[in-house]
């Protein structure tokens, strides 16, 4: 502490002894620190910058010193506080042209600068800048405006172009910020662009922009710059250079090339030669709802379709890549609707003398109805092509010439040919056509080429496949244009093999039809259905009627003359079958001869369409078949009054002899006689059948009316067949809880019949089974047993008299056909129905159906 003055003391001693040795020194001396600010300048260097020292020590040495500052001395500064070793450096003043040898020195925080003014430069001296010469040259020859930097901006150097358009000389903006140029200082705006170019180059980013600049007043410029940074050994950017060129020219071209564009109907837009966008016209963004900022980069993109931005951006860059014309079409959006439509996009590049591109210049027309044109030609196309291979003919085209231009799937797969095969030779199908058919084939396609004439043919065509020919209808048509002439032949092959095989078949037919007109077997007579008169007939049916052909055409026969009045209803449903299904099943009756007798005949007839409507009826005489079953009947008759007598006889002898025995207690012999009784009664049952059929077909079989308890009945049969038949359980089940009007013993020996039925045709099951039912109007018993069921194609004829199924089986176990028949007749007479469901080797079910009131 007692030191502290005397230390003071000899701290400022130091100091007035150390700048009385600066001020001695040769030449201009600078202290500077870290930042480059001023902390002492000697007399002489006072005198070289021609400020007071005021103005220099607390300052910025590039902005006090600007006839000191270069390039070459920067970068020697900026080498001396990263080496912190001593440099030298010579180079010529951008303000005074005088050259300038600088020797630097490293210090404490800061660094000493000396210079010394020369003549000449020094020999052998290290210099930054090794062509700097060379630079300057360079620099103050090229035509636009070029500048080195500090990262901070301040000027280091600038040529004389844009010194000249400002009028202003170098020193006024050596070691000055350059954004503070009297030429940018004018526009704000602009300033504020070059300072953030500044900051974004000095950070290692290349910088290129437009603005517009003021030089002087009266003049205005539109600068494109680009500030380059420059980096050093260690990466760090050491200095920029900055590049301006003078585009008002071209600015004003394209304000003129805009002018013009806006009034062109189509959208128009230009670019740069990289391909950046420049500003579209008002057309585009009116449509697309998107403004010039907006589209830069890539967002002119998001105005296509989505499926088309990808196509169109490598399209693109393709032709700025290769120089060449751009041409692509999407669909743009609009802007107000959002609905998308067609555009065809065309760009070309503008070249200048040297052939480099300056421009692109580019077209959006709208072709959206022309695509949906085309969509629809193209839909209609392919539905053609769809419509022909999905169609069973064989299609082809052919050129005016004949030559083929397609053919359809089934044309190739049905000739074995393929279309190139008959592009090359268009004849090559003739070897697919019948030898017989080839040449007629050949001169009738000549003659439609000749003459353009329809043509249409029949012939025989191999199928590639079978080996087989096949009848085909071809046919073909010319297509015209507006001035008639033929663009094409349209053709088809359609197969009519069958067709051609039906027309055979028809045609036998009707030789057979004829046949069997001209015959004297069936009678064919047509009746008109709206006079309903006999309008023909053949020999058979007039030999039949005897009636002449004469009074035949004459129409003097009308179709009730020859019908018996009993036969009515069945005409009647005749005529109703008729209109349902255009034809009647064959019926018995009888034909009213022209002598008034009556002659058996089987009617069947057919409704022809053609008009007038006529029925053609076939006819057959039927007296034999009428005699020989009349004899049959009469014989039936006969025997079964015959059998009946000597039977009855036997049979009462047979029981007296039963009864004698047993008194006798010769208990073998009864056995014996019983026996007896169980065919006795079987031959008294067919012969009651027999009899039966025959009152039946006499129309005398006799009904007894009483009322009948079914449930009792049907019981009480149950019963009585179930000791008879112990291999089979007969099970009842329901009840119909009611009685009906009728002959109990005919409704017994239906359903007794039914039962025998049932239990004979199921050897091989345990069960037959009646169900009971009963509704309001009816009752209804089913008889199932699970047998040998009946075949579909027979159920229908059981009913009938003397009908048997025509099974190896069924013939096995006897009878002779009349049950079913009987017992149909029975139940019809009681107004009911009978129905059978069967499945062979299942069993069959049988229904029958009993009105439980009616008519007396």
């Amino acid at each position: 502490m007692l030191n502290t003055p005397q230390t003071k003391r000899h701290t400022l001693a130091s100091s007035v002894t150390l700048l009385t040795i600066l001020e001695t020194l040769p030449g201009a001396l600078f202290v500077l620190d870290d930042a480059s600010t001023i902390l002492y300048a000697n007399t002489s260097a006072l005198a070289l910058t021609g400020v007071a020292a005021e103005t220099l020590v607390g300052n910025s040495f590039w902005r006090c010193a600007p006839q000191l500052v270069s390039p070459s001395l920067y970068q020697a500064i900026q080498k001396t506080k990263q080496t912190r070793a001593l440099t030298e450096v010579q180079y010529v003043s951008p303000a005074t042209q005088s050259w300038l040898h600088v020797q630097l020195s490293p210090t404490v925080g800061g660094l000493l600068l000396q210079f010394h003014e020369k003549r000449e430069p020094l020999p052998r001296r290290e210099t930054c800048f090794p062509n700097e010469h060379l630079a300057a040259d360079v620099l103050e020859n090229i035509y636009s405006g070029v500048g080195v930097l500090t990262p901070e901006g301040i000027v280091l150097d600038i040529n004389k172009v844009p010194l000249e358009d400002a009028q202003i000389r170098r020193e006024g903006v050596i070691g000055k910020p350059l954004a503070e140029a009297p030429w940018w200082s004018f526009y704000p705006a602009s300033q504020h662009q070059l300072r953030a170019a500044i900051r974004r180059a000095s950070k290692g980013e290349t910088v290129r922009f437009e603005t517009v600049v003021r030089p002087r007043e009266g003049r205005v410029l539109h600068l494109e710059a680009t500030i380059t940074p420059h980096r050093g050994v260690d990466s760090h950017v050491e200095y920029l250079v900055y590049v301006e060129t003078d585009i008002t020219a071209r600015k004003r071209a394209e304000a003129e090339l805009r002018a013009l564009i806006e009034t062109i109907p189509q959208m128009v837009w230009t670019r740069r030669p990289n391909g950046s966008i420049d500003p579209c016209n008002q057309r585009r963004r009116d449509y697309t709802g998107q403004s010039s900022e907006e589209a830069q980069g890539e967002g002119w993109l998001q105005c296509l379709h989505p499926e088309d931005r990808q196509r169109v951006r490598s399209e693109w860059q393709r032709a700025v890549q290769t120089g060449e014309g751009y041409e692509v079409e999407y669909r743009l959006r609009n802007g107000r609707t959002g609905a998308f439509r067609w555009f065809l996009a065309r760009a070309l590049p503008v070249r200048d003398e040297a052939g480099q591109i300056l421009k692109w210049v580019g077209t959006c027309t709208d072709i959206d109805e022309q695509k949906r044109a085309e969509q629809q030609l193209k839909e209609s196309r392919e539905s053609l092509r769809v419509l022909a291979e999905a169609v069973p003919q064989l299609v082809w085209v052919k050129q005016p010439d004949g030559q083929f231009e397609y053919v359809n799937q089934r044309w190739c797969d049905y000739s074995g040919l393929t279309l190139e095969h008959v592009q090359s030779d268009r004849w090559a199908y003739l070897q697919c056509i019948h030898p017989d058919d080839r040449e007629s084939n050949r001169a009738l396609v000549q003659h439609a080429l000749e003459t353009g004439e329809t043509y249409e043919y029949e012939g025989r065509v191999r199928q590639a496949q079978t080996g087989k020919y096949r009848w085909l209808l071809v046919r073909a048509l010319p297509v015209r244009d507006e001035t008639g002439q033929i663009v094409k032949w349209f053709g088809t092959s359609t197969d009519i093999d069958e067709q051609k095989r039906t027309e055979e078949a028809l045609r036998q037919s009707q030789e057979c039809i004829h046949a069997l007109i001209d015959s004297n077997i069936i009678g064919i007579v047509s009746v008109d259905l709206e006079g309903k008169v006999i309008v023909e007939a053949n020999d058979a049916w007039l030999r039949m009627s005897g009636y002449t052909r004469e009074e035949v055409r004459s129409r003097i026969l009308t179709a009730a003359r020859l019908r018996v009045p009993e036969a009515a209803p069945l005409f009647e449903r005749a005529r109703q079958e008729i209109a349902a299904c255009g034809q009647y099943m064959p019926f018995e009756t009888e034909l009213v001869c022209k002598d008034g007798c009556r002659l058996p005949v089987l009617l069947g007839g057919v409704l022809f369409q053609e008009q007038p409507h006529q029925i053609v009826t076939f006819v057959l005489d039927n007296s034999a078949r009428k005699e020989l079953e009349q004899r049959k009947d009469d014989f039936i008759t006969m025997a079964g009054h015959e059998l009946r007598n000597p039977l009855c006889a036997v049979k009462m002898q047979t029981q007296l002899l039963s009864k004698r025995f047993e008194k006798q207690a010769q208990y073998e012999a009864v056995t014996a006689l019983s026996k007896v009784e169980g065919p006795i009664k079987q031959l008294e049952r067919l012969i009651g059948e027999l009899l039966d059929v025959s009152k039946i077909q006499a129309g005398s079989l006799e009904y007894q009316q009483e009322r009948v308890d079914l449930d009792a009945l049907l019981r009480e049969i149950a019963d009585m067949f179930q000791p008879i038949y112990p291999s089979h359980r007969i099970l009842v089940d329901g009840a119909v809880h009611t009685s009906l009007i009728g002959d109990r013993d005919r409704l017994g020996q239906v359903f007794t019949n039914l039962l025998c039925n049932a239990i004979k045709y199921s050897p091989g099951a345990e069960t037959v089974e009646m169900d009971l039912s009963a509704s309001e109007e009816a009752v209804t018993i089913r008889v199932r047993d699970h047998g040998l069921g009946i075949p579909r194609e027979q159920r229908d004829k059981i009913f009938e008299r003397f009908y048997r199924v025509a099974g190896p089986r069924q013939k096995a176990i006897p009878g002779l056909g009349m049950g079913l028949y009987i017992v149909a007749e029975i139940v019809k007479h009681h107004g009911g129905t009978i129905t059978v469901n069967s499945e062979v080797g299942k069993g069959s079910i049988f229904t029958v159906t009993l009105p439980t009131r009616r008519d007396a």
